[in-house]
């Protein structure tokens, strides 16, 4: 079964590419090397998903906004390699933004952590760091960045 093939099993749709906020790009390919860029938690309708995890948002509602970024990354990695089967997630870097007491930000992250796995097997298993931040952009619940390879 394709990735794509197991996200429709799965009941999920890859969202469109946003505009980034800023002065970068979506991603940037160095040889097999896929760079993503950070995304945060975005609703179908582009608004996102904003408070301090552990106070406004609790760690279950924050690992789906993680989830929500992992579909995120997925769309950049199909527009950067035409399907995802070709795709191998190598790193991610999962940002949370909590209250200072906050300890749970790897169960946060692993909202993308199990998408990836879950649509890519093998291949979505990958190296991670999870971190507590005094704040992100916009005020988002999480930001998530990822380097992935390409195969042929």
């Amino acid at each position: 079964m394709t990735p794509e093939a197991k996200l429709a099993a799965m009941g999920l749709t890859l969202p469109d590419l946003p505009s980034p906020l800023a002065n970068y790009v979506p991603f940037k390919i160095c040889h097999d090397v896929l760079y993503l860029s950070g995304q945060g938690p975005r609703r179908s309708d582009g608004s996102m998903m904003v408070g301090k995890v552990g106070r406004d948002v609790s760690a279950e509602e924050a690992y789906e906004h993680a989830k929500l970024v992992g579909l995120g990354l997925l769309a950049a990695a199909k527009a950067a390699a035409g399907e995802l089967s070709r795709i191998e997630v190598l790193k991610v870097l999962g940002m949370v933004n909590a209250e200072p007491e906050f300890k749970d930000q790897p169960k946060v992250i692993n909202g993308c952590s199990d998408l990836f796995v879950a649509v890519l097997g093998e291949r979505g298993r990958h190296a991670r760091s999870a971190v507590g931040m005094g704040s992100l952009p916009l005020q988002i619940t999480v930001e998530i960045e990822a380097v992935m390879r390409i195969h042929d």
